[in-house]
């Protein structure tokens, strides 16, 4: 990988064991809800009997246990992340699923073997993001859904939306660094987002590489953005 993608996994290493009481005071718990909500809708869309669940850059696998409080039945549940420190934390506290340490743009796993995969506030810290897409398609099912959750890059001039970026550019750092003690890690995020795509340059980027999307929206006065998308 490019010396830019280790630069980012070596710093969700250090802010791991911190990671979790941190996403749910910086969002005030609101990222529970848009989780849900995503899960919610990508398993009405394709609901399968006893699934295959990928989560990439599942961090400490948040992700993973709000799949599975949705889904009634059996599954099996797949995690997979660049950041070994994320992963043992993933691994203390989710017993229900298989762990990997891998690379979105280099999945660890054979063709169409999952029939859903999400990435929820992950798909902006990948580097080769065509790639990636790439090889989300091709580890899903036809008909598998591809459920993303991002801080997309929104230039709207709502005031809700410029309070919400000043929360974002201000507050957040300061917040997450006393947390973490790891100040850089969280200016990160501010930064990450400007340099990151709009919610409609995702969805381009998915149909074209072998997807239709299905669900494209904003939560939180465009906060945060979900698309579901399936592969044809």
């Amino acid at each position: 990988m490019n010396e830019k993608q280790q630069t980012i996994v070596v710093m969700f290493d250090k802010i791991a064991p911190t990671y979790d009481i941190a996403n749910r005071i910086l969002s005030f718990g609101t990222d529970i809800n848009w989780r849900k909500e995503g899960i919610k809708k990508a398993l009405m869309l394709g609901g399968v009997q006893n699934p295959q669940i990928l989560d990439v850059a599942t961090g400490t696998g948040d992700m993973l246990v709000f799949w599975k409080r949705a889904i009634e039945g059996e599954a099996a549940y797949t995690g997979v992340d660049p950041s070994v420190g994320m992963l043992e934390v993933a691994k203390q506290k989710v017993s229900f699923a298989s762990f990997h340490e891998g690379y979105a743009q280099k999945l660890p796993f054979e063709d169409s073997k999952f029939d859903f995969l999400s990435i929820s506030y992950g798909f902006r810290n990948v580097t080769e993001k065509e790639e990636a897409v790439r090889e989300f398609a091709r580890a899903l099912k036809t008909n598998g859904r591809l459920l993303i959750l991002e801080f997309a890059k929104n230039e709207s001039k709502n005031p809700f939306r410029i309070a919400a970026q000043w929360y974002v550019k201000k507050v957040l750092p300061l917040l997450g660094g006393l947390i973490s003690g790891n100040l850089s890690a969280y200016r990160y995020l501010p930064n990450s987002i400007e340099g990151f795509l709009t919610r409609g340059e995702i969805v381009a980027m998915l149909e074209r590489n072998g997807f239709e999307a299905e669900i494209a929206k904003d939560f939180s006065f465009g906060v945060s953005s979900l698309i579901i998308a399936r592969k044809k």
